[in-house]
């Protein structure tokens, strides 16, 4: 099973970032019901340390919180970009979470997260997307701010990939106080 943790976004906050998706060339937009903010990627592992996961998680304890969004940018691997990406503004409420999820999924037997956390909701995936067309997604769109909104729980889920992009699977979720 190829695992993570996320926080999923409501009806509102995927209306907002659905209108950024628009036409470019070699560009590949995720659909809303996909988007989502990564907490912690776990990636593949067996049904037992899946339950020890969910158990792990499940005992987490923190509060509630709420989340803005803040910016557009991109990845890149090398010269070409890769990902179009909302950013999430910091908060305090954010970065205990992802220190309770980190925690959890440690004790659980998996290996600490060595990237550095970078919260966002990825828009797009692209192939090919000239390079001025990205100029012109960031020039129009650099300054997006939405929310806040509330958090009041994460989420494990499942993702199966295909020949037109992952499917995620809810295994369960997880509520804030």
């Amino acid at each position: 099973m190829r695992l993570f943790v996320a926080l999923p976004l409501s009806d509102e906050a995927r209306t907002r970032l659905g209108l950024l998706r628009f036409g470019v060339p070699g560009t590949r937009w995720i659909d809303p019901e996909n988007m989502h903010v990564t907490i912690r990627f776990i990636g593949e592992v067996d049904g037992g340390t899946a339950e020890d996961i969910d158990a792990a998680l499940s005992a987490i304890r923190a509060p509630a919180f709420e989340m803005s969004f803040a910016g557009l940018g991109f990845f890149d691997t090398g010269h070409r970009p890769h990902t179009v990406w909302a950013g999430v503004a910091r908060s305090p409420g954010l970065l205990h979470l992802r220190e309770k999820v980190e925690s959890a999924v440690v004790r659980a037997g998996l290996e600490p997260e060595h990237r550095k956390f970078t919260p966002h909701v990825t828009l797009a995936r692209m192939k090919r997307t000239p390079p001025h067309r990205i100029g012109e997604i960031l020039e129009q769109h650099g300054a997006f701010s939405a929310g806040p909104y509330a958090v009041d729980s994460f989420t494990l889920f499942r993702s199966h990939q295909g020949g037109n992009g992952a499917h995620y699977e809810h295994l369960a979720d997880y509520f804030l106080d």
